[in-house]
């Protein structure tokens, strides 16, 4: 059963300053996606992995799991035909990688 959710972007900084508490907010993108995975869960498992710091696991899984999705929808595209072996080669590893050592 595929799992939906709402991925919202809100600009925190503008060209490398940090928005005053008075200033306008910033112009934000919000969509909602579709994903076979719950992504929730992913983000609890990566945190387990060595692959990524903890701190960069929810940032690494949302990204790779908004890329995935459009790859597999325009797997027939030539860019992403040719990409698509070497993702699964990406993933294959990633599932396989050793959890963080507990200390």
């Amino acid at each position: 059963m595929p799992h939906r959710y709402r991925v919202t972007l809100i600009p925190l900084e503008a060209h490398g300053s940090v928005r005053e508490p008075d200033a306008p907010l910033p112009e934000m993108v919000s969509f909602e996606i579709t994903n076979h995975d719950e992504i929730t869960a992913l983000i609890t498992r990566m945190e387990g992995k060595a692959m990524v710091p903890q701190s960069e696991a929810a940032e690494f899984i949302v990204g790779l799991k908004l890329f995935s999705e459009v790859l597999i929808r325009h797997r027939a595209e030539p860019i992403f035909a040719e990409l698509a072996p070497h993702f699964r080669s990406f993933m294959k590893a990633l599932k396989a990688s050793p959890a963080r050592e507990t200390v």
